[in-house]
């Protein structure tokens, strides 16, 4: 047995989403895997590389220089672009390694290994060692991309992406959400303090800030961080400097609100962020009936103040007053507030506030698109069955449709519908894209639409789309949670369970970043982690999901226990709204056949969201059931329209 120790630059490549294209189609992942053979042998001889093995679906070669392991791995990413469905991720790392035999070890092979998982599709992250070398090197352009530390690694990596010619277009999403904003073209809009004596007046002074955020949202040539994100600053004495570095802007909008009685006082300031120099100040004394007004005003002296120029329908957009009735206007602020709070109480609390405006003003299309909003949100986290809540929504969002065809709220709620109520996905995108061109700050339209382009197996696009929503709003913890889905659906579990951890970083009890993480680690073999996800995500939420998903992970080795979850579940279900789809997923784990294609079926009657998954491979816990006869008969039964 030969042995030497050695220094050489250790790349791995990676198909992207390779897992999940075997689940779905065995034939075409097999000829991916030998197209991706035929084009990597002859370019890493041809740059002197040794090909040491394959990994699955990955590659590990060594070079002796660092260049020739750069200029190869670019020229793979060239290669591949002339493939369908090929997309690579490249990691390399330089160090001392051991040659033994026709093998290699040592810790330059796991930082190369964790640089690959990382990198963006069609991307090549290196480490410093790395960049080093070849930062003189006119062949080689590169960009620091952060300090990254690695799992096994004991100190922090700095990470730098390779941005040869071709590789740029490819990676030019991820490089260009990284970017700073051009200077003072960039606002975010934090809550307006509530200086009333009424502590219940907080909904209103929450209000006026998000209606100037929606307002300037619309407006093309300025980024304005999302509500979600603006609003984790609420009560809390942060630096500017810290502020606008994790919203990603250079100004932010500060003010206050008094109300009393029929008159109110807003006062508000646009503060460059660099050095808190007030840009502009106001202070309003008017009556209530000039509350539009004032939002007018103070949202036109910031696109003033950043010299934006507005075109004549973002002018419009600005202006626009969806109801003149203070009272309906109130009521959907209160709305609204109860809406942001994202559990069950808050919904149904927001659509009796939301209804009660409608009954003020029957033409208030914002209040109607509210409310079929909530209503899909009770469906979508499986809080009320589809038939107790979409009919409902439909009902809402269509009114606001008609009253409004240009509200992009109104087709975002008609496309969210068509997605649950129909599996229209063709449908649902074209509202989305219609959403995003008449507001393109509007974050919640760009991250379903990131969704559903994930779902149909367009993963570039939604990668692409959901980081434009994180950009946007890059303190919202559904979207970045859904950056992690996607990457989950797309079976990069390692890269899901990364970004769901962040989240958890910033709220260790959110819900559905608990469920993301858990079904990652389960797909990974890592039960005991899993489990130990899904039991968090149960103590802290009362979803069903939750523990439907703790029955499926402990199934295998504890199956008595797994079936007791399952009674808990049936028996509760005249309380609380079961899927059937989480029924099923809980036999599958148990390896009941018989009982999956049952509880599958009952989920087609009654329209569960999520059968769609079932066309498009979405699901993998439910992979090893394509096989029998009953899948086919079973998405006979699904209806696509205008989809596959």
């Amino acid at each position: 047995m030969s042995q030497s120790r050695q220094l050489a630059a250790i790349m791995f490549t990676d198909i992207v989403g390779y897992t999940a294209l075997m689940g779905s189609n065995e034939q075409k992942a097999f000829e991916l895997l030998n197209k991706n053979r035929q084009i990597q042998k002859p370019i890493i001889e041809k740059f002197h590389g040794r090909w040491i093995k394959e990994l699955g679906d990955g590659v590990m070669a060594s070079f002796s220089t660092v260049t020739d392991a750069v200029l190869c791995a670019s020229e793979i990413q060239n290669a591949c672009e002339a493939i369908d469905g090929l997309k690579l991720r490249i990691g390399i790392h330089q160090g001392e390694v051991i040659f033994e035999d026709s093998d290699v070890f040592g810790d330059t092979v796991n930082i190369a290994s964790r640089l690959q998982a990382l990198a963006p599709i069609g991307g090549i992250w290196i480490s410093e060692s790395v960049y080093k070398n070849v930062s003189n090197n006119s062949q080689v352009r590169t960009k620091f991309v952060h300090e990254e530390v690695l799992k096994n690694v004991k100190e922090p990596v700095r990470v730098y992406e390779v941005l040869t010619k071709d590789v740029i277009r490819i990676s030019d999403a991820t490089v260009k959400n990284k970017e700073p904003e051009p200077v003072r073209k960039s606002v975010a809009v934090l809550p307006f303090v509530n200086m009333s004596n009424d502590p219940e007046q907080e909904y209103f002074s929450d209000g006026v800030a998000e209606e100037i955020l929606n307002s300037l949202a619309h407006i093309k040539d300025l980024k304005v961080a999302g509500r979600t994100s603006s609003f984790q600053f609420k009560g809390k004495n942060i630096d500017l400097r810290e502020m606008g570095e994790k919203l990603g802007v250079s100004t932010v909008l500060e003010g206050s609100v008094r109300k009393q009685g029929s008159r109110v006082r807003i006062t508000s300031q646009l503060i460059n962020v660099a050095d808190g120099f007030h840009l502009w100040s106001e202070k309003f004394d008017r009556q209530m009936d000039d509350i539009f007004a004032i939002q007018d005003e103070i949202a036109l002296a910031i696109t003033e103040n950043l010299k934006v120029i507005l075109l004549d329908e973002e002018k419009a957009a600005i202006s626009s007053v969806f109801t003149e009735n203070q009272k309906a206007y109130e009521l959907y602020l209160r709305g609204k507030y109860e809406w942001g709070k994202r559990n069950k109480h808050g919904f149904l609390k927001s659509i009796d506030y939301f209804n009660e405006a409608i009954a003020e003003d029957p033409q208030y299309s914002l209040a109607y698109a509210g409310a079929a909003d909530s209503y899909s949100l009770l469906c979508a986290y499986h809080i009320l069955s589809p038939d107790a809540s979409i009919p409902a929504a439909k009902k809402a969002a269509d009114r606001a449709m008609r009253l409004h065809p240009m509200l992009a709220e109104a087709h975002e709620a008609v496309g969210h519908i068509d997605l649950l109520e129909g599996r229209e996905w063709k449908k649902a995108e074209q509202h989305y894209l219609k959403a995003i061109e008449l507001n393109p700050g509007f974050s919640t339209a760009r991250q379903r639409h990131a969704l559903i382009l994930a779902t149909t197996g367009k993963f570039t696009e939604a990668l692409t789309e959901i980081e434009k929503a994180v950009e946007l709003d890059p303190l919202s913890k559904i979207i970045s949670t859904d950056s992690a889905l996607i990457h989950y659906i797309m079976g990069d579990y390692d890269l899901a369970i990364k970004k769901s951890r962040k989240v958890l970083e910033m709220d260790p009890a959110f819900s559905v970043a608990l469920l993301v993480q858990g079904l990652a680690l389960q797909q990974l073999g890592e039960r005991e982690a899993a489990q130990a996800s899904f039991r968090k995500e149960s103590s802290v939420s009362s979803s069903t999901i939750a523990k439907a998903a703790l029955a499926s992970a402990i199934a295998k080795e504890d199956p008595d226990g797994a079936l007791k979850l399952l009674s808990e579940l049936k028996s509760n279900s005249a309380e609380q709204f079961v899927s059937p789809y989480s029924i099923a997923a809980i036999y599958a784990a148990l390896g009941n056949a018989d009982e999956v294609f049952n509880w599958l079926n009952k989920a087609v009657e009654e329209n569960s969201a999520w059968i769609i998954h079932l066309h498009f491979s979405a699901d993998p816990r439910l992979h090893e059931y394509k096989s029998d006869e009953r899948y086919a008969k079973l998405l006979q039964r699904i209806t696509l329209k205008n989809g596959a």
